[in-house]
């Protein structure tokens, strides 16, 4: 069965200002179209379709048109991941068409969706929606007065032990080998990650051991931005950061049910760069194909479309108004001004040279700013901003206990955000 895996559209997100959506419609084309000319026997999609909870009508209004026609062309199963209302997007799902699955509840987590094409090719697609640590604990615990660690690791691992579990009983009782494939929106070890994915951390930690996913077929990950293969150790090893990063849609992974499949897990990425982090992301859709024998030859990376491309320059003005600022006049573009006195007009200066600049910024020489504050970059670890502030303050450290207390009321603002 040929798969075609996407995830993290976040429909509704701004980039700086500049509305998206009518890009994020075009990726969706380009997506029916893949779907349509490759023949594929499904399309998953792990995660984050919408940038927030409660989202812009417009943004609903686009979901719902492209799983309309998705579902009419090919098989669809939706997971909701961090970004998304779970009970929002799985309003309803058991009244949809037949050929359109959302699995958005935590209770039907290890509960296959049995696909089939025509010419009689079948999987087994497991949804996980995005576990927060301190809700699945208990839903996914085997005695609901001991909870799980408060932890992604464990929670994850919970899920897919029931997903090996009914793979296993499955096996069992066929006749013949059904590959098995696993949505799932997390953060892997050995993935790299950009500034605009939103912190899951949970105590501190915001990863999920790569073994854990051992024993299934393939798994069509969701949450980071970037295109890339994780490599998937053995179950046991999950604890230890032996992940690893492949572009090239090959490498190893682990031995599965001892078939000689193995366990192929891989990020999709998002369709658009949502930060000036994702500017170097070659943004594509993944089209694998996957049988008894497991995954069949090497992903296929089809390219999405590209609105502008981003790109950052730097220099004095006087340089990036001329020669320097030549070959990116039609990107989205960070420039970054070093004069060591700011120029007067930068912004209008500027514009007049780059019509598509989102961000402007005066950075002058070290000697010229020892004395101004660090900036924040967007993907730091909150924890971290805060102890600074408190060193900026206070001119000392945060005590153990005083971590703890910032830790709480970060994890307390996430919880709020995701169940908004």
């Amino acid at each position: 069965m040929r798969i075609l895996h996407t995830s993290d559209w976040h429909l509704g997100r701004t980039l700086h200002g500049v509305d998206l959506l009518g890009h994020q419609g075009a990726y969706l084309d380009h997506l029916v179209e893949i779907a349509r000319s490759e023949q594929v026997g499904a399309v998953v999609i792990a995660g984050d379709v919408y940038d927030r909870a409660i989202p812009p009508i417009e943004a609903v209004a686009l979901l719902s048109e492209t799983l309309r026609r998705l579902s009419e062309i090919t098989q669809v199963v939706l997971t909701p991941g961090n970004h998304d209302s779970a009970t929002r997007l799985g309003f309803g799902a058991e009244l949809m068409r037949d050929s359109l699955h959302v699995r958005a509840k935590v209770a039907a987590v290890g509960q296959a969706v049995e696909l089939s094409t025509s010419d009689g090719d079948s999987a087994l697609f497991y949804g996980v929606p995005y576990l927060d640590p301190d809700d699945a604990r208990y839903r996914l615990a085997a005695d609901v007065e001991a909870p799980l660690a408060r932890s992604h690791e464990a929670v994850m691992r919970a899920a897919m032990d029931r997903i090996r579990a009914d793979i296993a009983a499955r096996r069992a009782r066929a006749r013949a080998r059904v590959p098995s494939v696993v949505l799932a929106h997390a953060f892997v070890v050995g993935g790299l990650g950009s500034d605009s994915e939103r912190d899951i951390r949970v105590g501190g930690v915001d990863s999920v051991g790569a073994g854990a996913f051992a024993g299934v077929d393939y798994v069509a990950l969701g949450h980071l931005h970037g295109p890339q293969q994780i490599r998937v150790g053995r179950a046991a090893d999950s604890t230890r950061a032996q992940g690893a990063r492949k572009d090239d849609g090959g490498g190893g992974g682990a031995s599965n049910e001892g078939t000689g499949a193995e366990t192929i897990a891989r990020y999709s990425g998002s369709p658009l760069a949502y930060s000036f982090s994702e500017m170097n992301h070659n943004k594509s859709t993944v089209l694998v194909d996957v049988g008894p024998d497991g995954v069949r030859g090497e992903a296929q990376l089809v390219p999405a479309p590209v609105p502008r491309s981003l790109s950052e320059v730097r220099g004095d003005l006087a340089d990036l108004l001329g020669t320097a600022g030549e070959g990116h006049l039609n990107d989205w573009v960070r420039v970054l001004v070093t004069d060591s006195a700011r120029p007067e007009d930068l912004v209008t200066r500027v514009k007049s040279r780059f019509p598509h600049a989102l961000v402007i910024h005066h950075e002058p020489p070290e000697r010229a700013r020892a004395s101004t504050s660090a900036v924040v970059a967007a993907g730091a670890d909150p924890l971290e901003v805060c102890g600074q502030f408190v060193r900026y303050v206070r001119g000392g450290d945060p005590s153990e206990a005083e971590n703890q207390v910032l830790r709480d009321a970060l994890e307390r603002v996430n919880a709020q955000e995701v169940s908004a």
